[in-house]
């Protein structure tokens, strides 16, 4: 994990660039209009290679997100089970590194959304209710606009709160 040395001895700069580049242009394709198969698929690779490169170089917070991304992408994807596994690796390492607030929050709306992909409506209200309870501590406005965003953007009406 963290201080792990990557194939291709990159440095701690090389990779965190790396790292934030992949995350970066799996935004770009989120955000795109009619993504294809192939783009769908880079997608899903940059996703999981920026998360690899955080595993690297990263901290939980950057683990956190990673793992979320996946989620998010998985999601997009219609894909249920991944997208379980990565919301709900991104709350355990919250646990596990005592991370609360908007990271908390954040897995927790990326556990909502999955379980709502998933056709489970009530575990995806029960995490959505989590994720209002968990942004309660989020302090910093930009990032409670971001929850928010994320949150409004849940299918079924499960963000509004």
């Amino acid at each position: 994990m963290a201080g792990d040395h990557a194939p291709g001895g990159l440095t701690s700069a090389q990779e965190r660039q790396v790292a934030v580049d992949l995350f970066n242009q799996v935004w770009e394709l989120l955000e795109m209009q009619g993504r294809t198969p192939d783009l769908d698929d880079r997608m899903v690779h940059c996703a999981h290679a920026s998360r690899y490169h955080w595993g690297v170089v990263g901290e939980p917070l950057q683990l956190v997100v990673g793992e979320w991304q996946c989620s998010r992408v998985y999601a997009v994807l219609g894909r249920a089970e991944p997208s379980l596994h990565h919301a709900r690796r991104s709350l355990e390492i919250c646990d596990e590194a005592g991370i609360a607030g908007w990271p908390r929050a954040s897995a927790l709306e990326a556990l909502a959304r999955a379980h709502a992909v998933a056709g489970d409506l009530n575990a995806a209200a029960l995490a959505a209710a989590r994720a209002r309870g968990e942004a309660a501590g989020i302090d910093d406005e930009d990032d409670l606009q971001v929850f928010e965003r994320d949150m409004a953007s849940l299918p079924f009406d499960l963000g509004k709160g």
